[in-house]
């Protein structure tokens, strides 16, 4: 299957940050973004509030000029951030009031919101979702896979 570089990219330092246990959702520069982006915060200034997917002067100024950030638009990354930080369990954009969860580092919570982020960079790159597995239980008639396990 064909990914493209910034989706291959994304994929491995999101991989990575979830297995050095360096991912956190509140923290601009732990967050998928700041991820995607190596572990930068300047993201954060191209809208007002972590987790908002509207731009503010800065970010429609990137976008209009049609900069790209490893690949990504400002339009982008801020909803691949928002999609993260939602399947973590927050209320966005985040605010000390809004919704969240008990604990941030939970293994199962950053995983969900990795799946759905991964998932959504998938569709921004118009390709298969690469944690779809639904495909390795189809079935013929027969009872026979449809596709082999293979490694």
């Amino acid at each position: 299957m064909y990914t493209s570089k910034r989706l291959a990219q994304a994929i491995t330092k999101l991989y990575t940050a979830f297995h050095d246990n360096t991912l956190h959702p509140e923290c601009c520069k732990s967050c998928a973004v700041g991820n995607i982006l190596d572990n930068t915060d300047a993201w954060k200034h191209l809208s007002d509030a972590h987790g908002s997917v509207v731009l503010n002067y800065v970010g429609k100024v990137h976008q209009g000029l049609g900069r790209t950030f490893n690949g990504y638009t400002p339009q982008e990354l801020m909803q691949i951030e928002a999609t993260f930080l939602k399947a973590c369990g927050y209320s966005l954009p985040l605010h000390h009031r809004g919704v969240k969860p008990s604990n941030p580092n939970d293994k199962e919570l950053l995983f969900k919101g990795l799946s759905e982020t991964i998932a959504f960079l998938c569709k921004l790159d118009g390709v298969t979702n690469v944690m779809d597995y639904s495909k390795l239980f189809e079935f013929k008639e027969d009872h026979a896979p449809v596709y082999a396990l293979t490694f």
